[in-house]
């Protein structure tokens, strides 16, 4: 099979390979480059290191060890430049080495690095939640709990429903990700390998079908109407805390509901005392073209989880919701050491000031136009591809068999003809897959169609 969209040949693979790669920042080359085979032999010599040293339960997707990064852009200890599409997991959103953040962490490092909020509190804590209350959707009074992963919001996210509602059980829904510890282990779908071997699980957790138009076909009011049916039926609304949900599932294979389906369970939700919670962890702050992914569909959540994108690149996360609903648990029932720590909170208030000076909004928008008429385009020449979809710059592609069936083979396949070529790109989906693109808002045009020229490649050639 033949597909034309062709990319610019990588350098020389004979080509020197730089002894001391440069620094991250908007001044490193923005290009792809490479100068071994990957992974290299400096990667090489690290990854048997890693095998030494560190638990073989943790895995890492390339074979190569990063020296610098910015923009676009991911160098290597081998000096290999290998275009960016995956942004950490949607973490690095205003690129890796943004300037505005880079300064805020240096000023707070050198002012203090910690004193624990709950001991002896610090103004940054105070002023990200005074923001986070101000730019998440809904006019009502709202308050904030910082935390330091995606995680561990959820999980108190949940607490606080659970207290607020004084009723127990907690509905998520089918491919949906919620985290690793043992509560979201229970409100996450796959399998292997968040949770194969990690049980029992903390109880009184429930699942609904998702809307998955690709795969059932249903609009949005008819999908809501099935998973409201199965709460009903199956839990009871007189027994429910809180439903659980992404607005676009991340790791279950960027899933976009047909239109309606989130506005009728947030309905429902508010009509029955049911908290409802919209886990925006990897749809947040900018990346589907609008700062939340609820706001496409004016959906108001009464509690959001945040994380990844909301400090570009350091470790915190948060809840905002009604500030009744924050307010119900007890003093002291909420926190943690770490929870919004002093650089932490420096880099996301540095982010957020990043979104707006860069019209953040506007370019994953226009991100989202380039993926969207590329892949497109592919489309056309190649049935395997059977569904786009996503928003803004969070784009997928779901790969099927002439048969129509999840093709978890070619999905693997094609990932690694990429990384193997110097792009980094993700998979996803319950079923192995979803090849997922998130680069940074950071990344220019050029670099962006280079690097689905190097997927239209690895499509070709598999």
């Amino acid at each position: 099979m033949t597909l034309t969209a062709p990319t610019p040949a990588p350098a020389d693979a004979a080509a020197p390979a730089a002894t001391a790669p440069q620094q991250g920042g908007p001044g490193l080359p923005q290009e792809r480059r490479l100068v071994t085979a990957i992974p290299g032999p400096k990667s090489v010599e690290l990854m048997q290191r890693k095998h030494a040293a560190v638990s073989s339960s943790v895995g890492t997707m390339m074979p190569v060890y990063t020296a610098a990064a910015g923009g676009g852009v991911l160098v290597d200890v081998d000096g290999n430049s290998l275009i960016d599409l995956g942004s950490g997991i949607a973490v690095t959103t205003v690129g890796n080495a943004d300037p505005h953040v880079a300064a805020a962490v240096m000023a707070q490092v050198q002012s203090f690095t910690h004193t624990c909020f709950m001991v002896t509190p610090y103004d940054n804590y105070v002023t990200l939640a005074e923001r986070l209350n101000a730019l998440t959707p809904g006019d009502h009074a709202k308050k904030s709990a910082l935390f330091n992963s995606g995680a561990e919001a959820v999980e108190n996210a949940i607490k606080i429903a659970r207290y607020y509602t004084g009723k127990s059980a907690v509905v998520a829904f089918d491919h949906g990700y919620h985290g690793r510890t043992n509560l979201t282990m229970a409100l996450t779908a796959k399998a292997m390998p968040y949770k194969a071997g990690f049980g029992p699980f903390a109880p009184d957790v429930y699942r609904a079908p998702m809307s998955y138009p690709f795969r059932d076909g249903l609009s949005g009011a008819e999908a809501a109407k099935r998973a409201i049916h199965t709460m009903e039926k199956q839990i009871g609304a007189d027994r429910l805390a809180a439903i659980i949900i992404e607005p676009i599932q991340g790791e279950g294979g960027f899933v976009v509901p047909a239109p309606g389906f989130l506005p009728a369970l947030q309905k429902w939700a508010n009509e029955n005392g049911v908290v409802f919670i919209a886990d925006e962890v990897q749809t947040g702050f900018a990346r589907t073209g609008q700062m939340f992914a609820s706001e496409h569909e004016g959906v108001v959540p009464d509690m959001m989880t945040l994380a990844k994108g909301i400090a570009g690149g350091l470790p915190l996360a948060a809840v905002v919701g009604r500030a009744e609903i924050m307010d119900a648990p007890h003093t002291g029932g909420l926190g943690g050491t770490y929870g919004g720590n002093p650089i932490a909170t420096a880099a996301a208030l540095a982010t957020l000031d990043s979104y707006e000076a860069n019209d953040s909004l506007a370019r994953a928008a226009e991100l989202g136009a380039i993926m969207t008429e590329v892949l497109t385009a592919l489309q056309a020449q190649d049935a395997r591809i059977g569904d786009i979809r996503g928003r803004g710059a969070m784009m997928a592609i779901e790969l099927v068999t002439a048969e129509g069936a999840p093709d978890a083979a070619l999905t693997a396949a094609v990932a690694k003809h990429c990384h193997m070529n110097g792009v980094i790109v993700l998979t996803c989906g319950t079923d192995g897959n979803v090849f997922r693109l998130l680069p940074p808002l950071s990344i220019s045009d050029e670099l962006l169609r280079e690097g689905l020229g190097v997927l239209a490649e690895a499509l070709a050639a598999n």
